[in-house]
């Protein structure tokens, strides 16, 4: 189920320059998203079957918080259909996580959760996201990548994902095109510790084209996600464009 490469690419993204891990980055005691992208070296995400390294990533990864994406981000309804419509200027974010190529292409598209450095872990810890019908869930992407500390003091990391073990259900903002998704201990790998303390949280989206699956037969290569469910708090808006390209402020 999780390639070798992907768990490679997982844990150089969460080691990659610029993802502090800070408790709270505005002081406003609020969790926050922050779109990265990870574009790997030769033989940064390991081997091949042959014992060749795979080759260095490419920039097909993106990361972004866009408007007219995502749910409303006053938790109302995604219609049309009433007039007039409350809903109309909301903004609309939406976290779009694309791939655009194959799966071991050295590349990923994820977003460091800002705020959740210290949250101890309760008896029932779950992690989750709403999700736009018709886009890429499957067995490894999108998912959380979550480092603790285990009750014992020791350094632990847990994957978190594979929809065909989620919880899912139809997202209340838009039934019809949107699922709500939650991982709770079948969809930890291994299940995260109750008493533990979290260190970490990302999402990574390293899934290509070439990972069909029950959502997308063809392999779309993207997703795009809202209300980032975090063990009881949820992210429904964001900032931030992350795609490899640097770009001058002027």
């Amino acid at each position: 189920m999780w390639r070798s490469f992907s768990i490679a690419t997982a844990v150089l993204a969460l080691a990659a320059p610029g993802l502090a891990l800070a408790d709270d980055d505005d002081g406003n005691g609020k969790l926050t998203a922050e779109p990265f992208v990870f574009i790997g070296k030769t033989g940064d995400c390991g081997t091949l079957d042959t014992g060749a390294p795979y080759p260095a990533g490419s920039r097909i990864v993106t990361s972004a918080w866009l408007g007219g994406m995502g749910l409303p981000d006053n938790g109302g309804l995604n219609t049309q259909d009433l007039e007039p419509n409350p809903n109309k200027r909301d903004p609309h974010l939406g976290l779009l996580l694309s791939k655009n190529g194959p799966t071991a292409d050295c590349s990923s598209a994820g977003a460091e959760i800002h705020g959740v450095k210290g949250m101890q872990v309760g008896a029932t810890f779950l992690l989750g996201f709403d999700y736009r019908n018709g886009g890429h869930c499957g067995g490894g992407a999108p998912r959380f990548n979550v480092t603790y500390t285990t009750p014992g003091g020791e350094e632990a990391f847990s994957f978190v994902g594979n929809c065909a073990l989620g919880v899912r259900m139809p997202a209340t903002q838009d039934p019809t095109q949107w699922t709500t998704v939650r991982f709770a201990a079948a969809a930890q790998f291994p299940p995260v510790p109750p008493g533990s303390r979290i260190k970490s949280i990302s999402i990574i989206f390293d899934e290509g084209t070439d990972s069909p699956g029950t959502e997308d037969p063809n392999g779309v290569g993207l997703a795009v996600i809202d209300n980032i469910f975090i063990n009881g708090d949820t992210i429904t808006r964001g900032h931030g464009i992350a795609d490899g390209i640097r770009r001058d402020d002027k």
